[in-house]
């Protein structure tokens, strides 16, 4: 069956950060988890060291793992359900905000043992 990584791209509206981490852990990944082919979530923020100076768009990413044969089925539930009561978004979440879908083009390395 084909994977997927949804790589989602946000931020929290300032001063709202710990409204929007509590709805984003609790709330979201939940109802995210509920599409169909969706089988794993993870949640990142922009650690401050980076190879880069900032200014950075986006502080917060998180991982959706899909394994479905046709992803278009999680986008057309996905772009169903946001915003409804099925999958409240909160007032501390920015409009702006990226999403993509990637498939994998290789196993995963690892670094050799020893």
């Amino acid at each position: 069956m084909p994977k997927y990584n949804l790589i989602a791209l946000t931020n929290a509206l300032p001063g709202r950060e710990d409204e929007f981490n509590k709805w984003y852990t609790n709330v979201h990944l939940a109802d995210v988890l509920k599409l169909p082919g969706v089988i794993g979530a993870q949640r990142f923020r922009m650690s401050d060291t980076q190879h880069r100076p900032g200014p950075f768009e986006y502080g917060y990413m998180a991982v959706y793992e899909i394994e479905i044969d046709d992803v278009r089925t999680t986008l057309a539930e996905l772009k169903a359900v946001s915003g409804t009561e099925k999958m409240p978004l909160s007032p501390a979440l920015q409009d702006e905000r990226m999403v993509w879908i990637m498939e994998p083009i290789t196993g995963r390395v690892e670094r050799p043992k020893g």
